[in-house]
């Protein structure tokens, strides 16, 4: 395949970081994007991301807004949860989840607008960048990737502030100066990473917790849900962790997964509860019944004597 790109797909939020990263391919490679975001449920509003796009000089054709929340659910969530598919044996799969389904689209959209290459906003130090190139080599093999994090000199928020303000590009109050921390989120879950969640030793601020309440702030009264498996009262989760990463260093990470928790607990009930009436033999009584009577053992000692 030629170096020269001609047109390139961008996975686009319309956030700081990936206007940037529109505005930046257009100069380095002086090629035509076309952007893609993907509805998964996240609770935000879109349409603000094909304006800005609009505004980005990005044609009203090549902007792609696409709702994927039934897919993902019915494709990818529910297939991972039948499969009792639990990160380190503990934590639900919230952001790499939905990785897959954004990067096959976005290949889907490659091929019908014939692209040369794909573009994601993953930074370079975290498993994001594996879990969307893994899904487009996989997909199309002969795809270029263009990851500008591993090639730009924008090494900081207030070097993405600076050349957003050069260019143009809205930077929202908020975006202004180092944000407490970053967040992911879909209709299964959201996780937070970085700032104030850096130091294991430190209490995670209730304000990162946007899906739960706090035991203080909780009621005092249980309640209980009913769903098509056997009935479980409702639970919340709220993990902190610092992940395994397969390009280091890792960032602490806080995940909130209230429906998919209480909804695994309740999958899984049946067979806790069978496993218990069952009651499997430990490896100790295992062992014990394996080694000979204590009387043979004294009688070998005294033979040897």
């Amino acid at each position: 395949m030629s170096d020269q790109i001609n047109r390139v797909v961008l996975a686009y939020s319309g956030g700081l970081d990936t206007s940037v990263i529109l505005k930046w391919l257009q100069q380095t490679y002086k090629c035509e994007v076309v952007t893609f975001t993907a509805d998964l449920g996240q609770g935000e509003e879109l349409e603000p991301a094909r304006k800005k796009a609009q505004d980005a000089g990005v044609k009203p054709e090549h902007i792609f807004i696409d709702d994927l929340k039934e897919e993902f659910v019915k494709d990818y969530v529910f297939p991972m949860m039948r499969a009792n598919a639990l990160y380190e044996g503990l934590y639900l799969l919230g952001t790499s989840i939905a990785r897959p389904l954004i990067a096959k689209r976005q290949i889907e959209i490659a091929r019908q607008v014939n692209a040369d290459a794909v573009s994601h906003g993953a930074t370079g130090k975290g498993n994001d960048q594996v879990r969307f190139e893994l899904g487009y080599y996989a997909l199309a093999p002969d795809i270029k990737v263009i990851a500008p994090w591993r090639e730009w000199d924008l090494t900081s928020r207030t070097r993405l502030i600076e050349f957003a303000e050069q260019h143009q590009i809205q930077v929202a109050k908020d975006k202004r100066g180092e944000a407490p921390f970053s967040t992911d989120a879909n209709l299964l879950h959201t996780s937070s990473e970085g700032k104030v969640l850096e130091d294991p030793w430190e209490e995670v601020p209730d304000y990162v917790f946007s899906r739960t309440d706090s035991p203080e702030n909780a009621p005092n009264t249980p309640k209980n849900t009913r769903s098509r498996s056997p009935r479980t009262s409702a639970a919340r989760r709220r993990s902190r962790s610092t992940p395994t990463c397969c390009t280091p260093p890792a960032k602490a990470r806080c995940w909130k997964i209230p429906p998919g928790t209480c909804r695994t607990t309740s999958i899984r009930a049946p067979s806790i509860r069978k496993k218990r009436r069952t009651r499997q033999p430990s490896s100790a009584s295992t062992l014990k019944r394996a080694m000979p009577p204590r009387s043979t053992a004294r009688r070998c000692r005294r033979r040897r004597s």
